[in-house]
């Protein structure tokens, strides 16, 4: 039985269960799952465009239990929210369960059923840890966890990270309706801390041992108080800017443009596209570059490289890529951003993360200054906004109890 298992937030869930689904029967087997967030190390909106990431699997995770029930219905208990159900009838999307965590379950099964798996019924109780809508996501953690719930409720073959991730960018995509990346599904499916290249279907990935806090600087990761789903719209706009400069060159990714290409047609471009789809596209190549240079000072060791190409990337991020600031007078992210460079003055790292626009800020700050600098930025913005986060070793994964 694996260590996660023993995590109190198990007790938790099973307590849910029984609440919600009655306790299980005498001979029923039950099966633990975990899935957990993730942070965006390296890679601000590279991967959609067949680029180069750093991620890291943090801890906070999806932690369920989930029990066959001998029906062609799935019930889902999420503490903290009503619990809902879905039947088997169908698998297909259905636009009344858009932008819902019945479509997750639902693409989910479908993916599953893809691998010669027949669907059955269970019930599954779940408490999540990963805060909802603060950028480390969420939705990618439950979506692994559904998965390696079927996996092992519906016999068949294993499915491996990478496969699972995959299923889960097609479940957010297809069903729940939002056009990520693929890298978000992919960290929390491998766990640790990666490097990811996206440019083939199959990506290319390499993993790394190494601790930020006895490097001396710990990760925090602030959330700025405003969902980032409330930005979902301004989200799309970024892949679909940087697709339409893609395909002045009858290419899909800006992975297969070449950049020097891309300078001498810029004049013409700017006439047809406007400035910030080449903006987002010329962030595209420099935050690729740096992502590299990034994962080579992170195998030699050398902290301070990282933090200051990482303060290359924040910039970037805010400058050209601009998903940062949303326009008007409400600024949350970018506001978290001053609030924690007055904090820092100059040490550690400060950027934008995952999505961006709202959602939540990622620092790298002093050890001999985390307590102070989250007990500052709790009291600017909320007591539990602003955590310190270490790189969690396991992947979503289930066992039998």
């Amino acid at each position: 039985m694996s260590d996660f298992t023993q995590a109190p937030e198990f007790a938790r869930a099973r307590a849910l269960f029984e609440e919600e689904f009655g306790a299980p029967a005498a001979d029923a087997r039950q099966l633990a799952v975990y899935a957990p967030g993730r942070s965006e190390i390296a890679g601000n909106h590279t991967d959609h465009e067949g680029g180069h990431v750093i991620a890291g699997a943090v801890n906070v995770a999806v932690f369920g239990i989930a029990v066959a029930n001998g029906t062609n219905k799935i019930r889902v208990a999420d503490e903290g929210f009503p619990t809902f159900e879905i039947t088997l009838d169908s698998l297909e999307p259905r636009e009344d369960e858009k932008v819902s965590s019945a479509s997750l379950v639902r693409g989910m099964a479908h993916a599953l059923a893809e691998t010669g798996r027949t669907p059955e019924g269970f019930d599954f109780a779940f408490v999540c840890t990963v805060p909802s809508g603060g950028g480390l996501s969420s939705s990618a953690a439950v979506e692994a966890a559904y998965g390696r719930a079927m996996e092992a409720l519906w016999p068949g073959r294993a499915i491996t990270p990478v496969e699972l991730a995959q299923m889960s960018q097609i479940a957010e995509r297809r069903y729940f309706g939002k056009p990520c990346g693929l890298m978000d599904q992919l960290a929390v499916c491998m766990g640790g801390l990666a490097y990811m290249d996206f440019e083939e279907t199959e990506p290319k990935t390499a993993k790394l041992d190494f601790d930020f806090d006895a490097a001396g600087y710990a990760l925090c990761l602030v959330n700025v108080g405003c969902d980032h789903s409330a930005f979902t719209d301004d989200y799309a706009t970024v892949p679909v800017e940087m697709q339409q400069v893609a395909r002045e060159f009858g290419a899909e990714r800006l992975c297969e443009v070449d950049p020097a290409a891309f300078d001498r047609e810029l004049p013409a471009l700017r006439e047809k596209l406007g400035d910030r789809a080449l903006l987002r596209a010329i962030h595209y190549w420099y935050e690729n570059d740096l992502v590299d240079r990034r994962w080579e000072v992170l195998n030699a060791g050398d902290i301070d490289a990282f933090l200051k190409l990482t303060r290359d990337s924040g910039a970037s991020s805010g400058m050209f890529l601009q998903n940062v600031s949303t326009g008007g007078a409400y600024q949350p992210a970018m506001l978290a951003l001053g609030m924690a460079e007055r904090l820092l003055d100059g040490r550690g790292a400060i950027r934008i993360h995952g999505g961006g626009f709202g959602g939540s800020i990622q620092c790298f700050v002093p050890v001999d200054m985390v307590d102070a600098f989250i007990a500052q930025m709790n009291a600017w913005l909320g007591e539990g906004a602003c955590r310190h986060y270490v790189i969690s070793e396991e992947g979503a994964t289930a066992a039998w109890l």
